[in-house]
């Protein structure tokens, strides 16, 4: 039996990051992946979608060059050279994440991984097409991920998809119905409804993307109906559902719903199923997740898990971070914590960027904040770019005008949200930040007109009144 320093199981945004750090720290390290290397996010999730994003908002900015001044004419979707150039996309950083993991000298095996124990892992179905064979390893860090959540209720039918199924659909659909107001759904939507898809959205909670601030939701909802045409329907429930050749149709509250494809965009489930864990003295918790300390460690002193699997925040930058910090624990003796401050990137029309609490979420905890928030449609910037939606916000301790939280929603957020992470990480305060000589004209801008006005000394904005 072949004995590795370190055995990852799944080579998605946190396995294969793991697998080369662990290599780099002297480590012999065997990764295991039952599919295609670089897991969901490279392969059906975060890139393929983001490509077809980047296109769509590409033709929506053609259709409205005449803001600009630019006369456009002929434009037109050939989405069959959509999907080619995702599927291109993919493939290039497939293969770039191949010849990372050959350059680090590790052992790839392409097969489905189980425990027989805590320090030996069977692979089985094996591509090669080989019998299963086992491989010991020392310290195991999972990294299996999640995959799309696709309840009873739904008929099983080709005009019924989820995330993953959605991306391998070669024509557009006229009329698309999204079960599902959270992030895939939202994003999704925005991109079909740029792509002139009539889309319709039903959620069963009282609103879209329920986790963010009422303030960041009310910008995106409302440029979604009123600058896309897309239908929102929220606090209703999506019944009665059927699907033939002639598509799908339901029932949301007293309204009869008909389109050509309906997206379920449900959330996501851990994968743990496969691994066989009880083999290794582990078991998943009620929601099916393997649960972790802050180093990464499970219950099993030589098995580590990152990533979705562990129940947090379901980010593939997450994941990495979270990798590098199991691969260093389990290879040296030092501990290192997983890292706190987390941006979240929502890639909505407009985007959105979060990082720390939110201010609901602080008042939930109890904690005593201030907040600062400075509108794009007053920054040069941003009426240059022809992008005056949204804001940004940040959200301080009321005693010491440390930066703990930001939001932003507009152009670039999923950008300009880096900055905020950065200086909530570094402790900053208000002060500090708005000390910081920010270029002009630029929309980072934005974060140093939000501190002055979080300390009450705006700039370029109107003093709050005073009571």
């Amino acid at each position: 039996m072949e004995t590795f320093g370190i055995v990852v199981i799944g080579a998605g945004p946190g396995g294969y990051p793991a697998a080369i750090r662990a290599a780099q720290l002297g480590a012999s390290v065997a990764l295991i992946e039952k599919e295609a290397m670089g897991g969901t996010c490279l392969n059906w999730g975060c890139i393929p979608t983001k490509t077809l994003i980047a296109s769509s908002s590409l033709y929506a900015q053609i259709k409205s060059a005449r803001e600009m001044g630019i006369t456009v004419s002929g434009a037109s979707i050939d989405y069959g050279a959509l999907a080619a150039r995702k599927n291109q996309v993919v493939e290039t950083l497939r293969k770039n994440v191949q010849q990372l993991v050959a350059a680090n000298g590790i052992k790839v095996f392409n097969g489905t991984a189980s425990f027989d124990g805590r320090n030996r892992i069977v692979v089985e179905n094996l591509s090669s097409g080989s019998a299963p064979i086992t491989i010991g390893a020392e310290k195991t860090i999972i990294a299996t991920g999640a995959i799309s959540s696709m309840p009873g209720f739904l008929p099983r039918h080709e005009r019924v998809v989820e995330s993953r199924s959605f991306l391998e659909i070669r024509s557009l659909p006229s009329t698309v119905l999204v079960l599902g107001g959270g992030i895939i759904g939202c994003e999704l939507a925005c991109m079909l409804a740029q792509l002139d898809v009539r889309v319709t959205v039903v959620e069963l909670l009282e609103d879209i993307l329920w986790l963010l601030d009422a303030d960041v939701r009310r910008v995106i909802r409302q440029y979604m109906e009123k600058n896309l045409g897309i239908r929102i329907l929220t606090g209703v429930s999506l019944e009665n559902i059927s699907a033939d050749s002639r598509g799908v149709r339901g029932t949301a509250g007293q309204e009869e719903l008909e389109a050509d494809l309906l997206l379920a965009a449900l959330g996501r489930k851990p994968a743990t199923s496969e691994l066989k864990l009880a083999n290794a003295g582990l078991a998943a918790n009620a929601g099916g997740f393997i649960e972790v300390d802050e180093y990464g460690r499970t219950a099993v002193a030589s098995v580590y898990a990152i990533g979705d699997v562990t129940g947090g925040p379901q980010l593939a930058h997450l994941a990495t971070s979270q990798g590098l910090v199991a691969a260093e624990n389990a290879c040296t003796h030092r501990l290192r914590k997983n890292e706190k401050a987390v941006p979240c990137c929502i890639f909505t029309a407009p985007e959105v960027g979060t990082v720390g609490p939110s201010e609901k979420e602080a008042e939930e905890k109890g904690l005593a904040i201030k907040t600062g928030k400075y509108m794009f449609g007053a920054l040069g910037k941003g009426m240059a770019l022809g992008h005056p939606v949204g804001f940004v916000k940040w959200i301080a301790d009321a005693s010491t005008d440390q930066l703990i939280g930001a939001q932003a929603v507009g152009a670039h957020a999923t950008e300009l949200i880096a900055e905020a992470t950065t200086a909530i990480r570094a402790e900053l305060t208000a002060q500090e930040l708005a000390r910081t000589i920010h270029a002009h004209p630029t929309l980072s801008e934005a974060w140093l007109e939000a501190a002055h006005a979080l300390m009450g000394e705006p700039i370029h904005s109107a003093p709050r009144r005073k009571k």
